[in-house]
């Protein structure tokens, strides 16, 4: 799915960004736990590295409670054959679990005294929880919160004590996805403005990973002993159940689609991941594929351009 959403504030915050980097020793990223490769920015792993030299990072794997803990782990443990990499589950909303993070910044910086701060920037997509979770580390409200992308639009300093001191900054995507399904995951837990999505589109793109992958978890929650195989067929099944019909009573696609997006991202569903590290793997390869494919296409129409003059 294509994604045409990058607001001039993104532009601004990664220009800002780029300016503060000298002077952090620590990036934090905060990802999505149900989906920590496809909520992972790489513009953020572009600005880690400099002149040879990789600056240490902590991956917070945030909203843990509503992701398969199985995968989660998976995750974790992929993250951490970088060995600048430490990889943490956590709930954001629970400030017990987010103490901890402070503990693992002084770790990578063993030698540091307290007199000297330990600058930590913290960044991610939008709607991952990061202000959330800089509330639960500050213990005050110092960063807006809501349920939707791009709440947080400026930098902002915060000195947690503890000789820990954090760089908030806006959440940023990237201006082209190029791995398709990456653009579906993301819609599906809301890191995009919901005017730029298609509910029905994402809906479908749902459904079929789920009756694939989480089948049980769809009986449970819509009371279906035999599931339908085909993604159409479910929604019209679910659909007819919860009054979902529009004109001339035919199933309104959107709003059961609405319907299953919502309750995938509040956890009514229940503990689901939406992309594993294997699937990542393979998705890849086919991802390299295609860009090649469209360089090799790029640099003969350029040939051709050449011929022609």
């Amino acid at each position: 799915m294509a994604i045409h959403w990058y607001p001039g504030h993104m532009h601004k915050a990664r220009k800002e960004m780029v300016k503060a980097l000298p002077s952090v020793d620590l990036v934090i990223e905060v990802l999505d736990a149900r989906i920590p490769y496809s909520s992972e920015n790489p513009v953020i792993e572009g600005l880690r590295t400099k002149n040879g030299y990789t600056k240490p990072c902590i991956k917070l794997l945030n909203k843990s409670d509503l992701a398969d803990e199985k995968t989660t782990q998976a995750w974790c443990e992929a993250f951490e054959k970088d060995r600048n990499v430490r990889a943490l589950p956590i709930m954001a909303t629970q400030t017990g679990q987010v103490k901890p993070l402070i503990a693992a910044c002084r770790q990578l910086f063993p030698s540091r005294k307290l007199d000297k701060p330990i600058n930590a920037m913290i960044m991610g997509i939008p709607n991952v929880g990061k202000s959330t979770l800089i509330n639960a580390l500050a213990g005050r409200v110092i960063a807006k919160t809501g349920n939707e992308p791009a709440v947080t639009k400026n930098q902002q300093r915060i000195d947690l004590g503890n000789g820990i001191v954090l760089f908030d900054t806006p959440g940023i995507l990237w201006p082209k996805i190029d791995n398709e399904n990456s653009g579906y995951r993301l819609g599906c837990i809301g890191s995009i403005k919901d005017t730029a999505l298609d509910y029905d589109d994402i809906g479908f793109y749902l459904i079929e990973y789920l009756l694939d992958a989480y089948p049980g978890l769809l009986k449970q929650r819509y009371d279906i002993t035999t599931l339908p195989t085909e993604p159409l067929q479910f929604l019209e099944h679910i659909g007819a159940n919860r009054g979902c019909l529009g004109a001339g009573g035919r199933i309104d696609l959107v709003k059961i689609c609405t319907i299953v997006i919502n309750e995938l991202r509040n956890g009514t569903l229940g503990r689901i991941s939406l992309e594993t590290p294997e699937m990542i793997e393979k998705e890849m390869i086919e991802v390299e594929r295609i860009i090649k494919e469209k360089e090799q296409k790029k640099a003969a129409r350029k040939k051709n351009f050449k011929k022609k003059k």
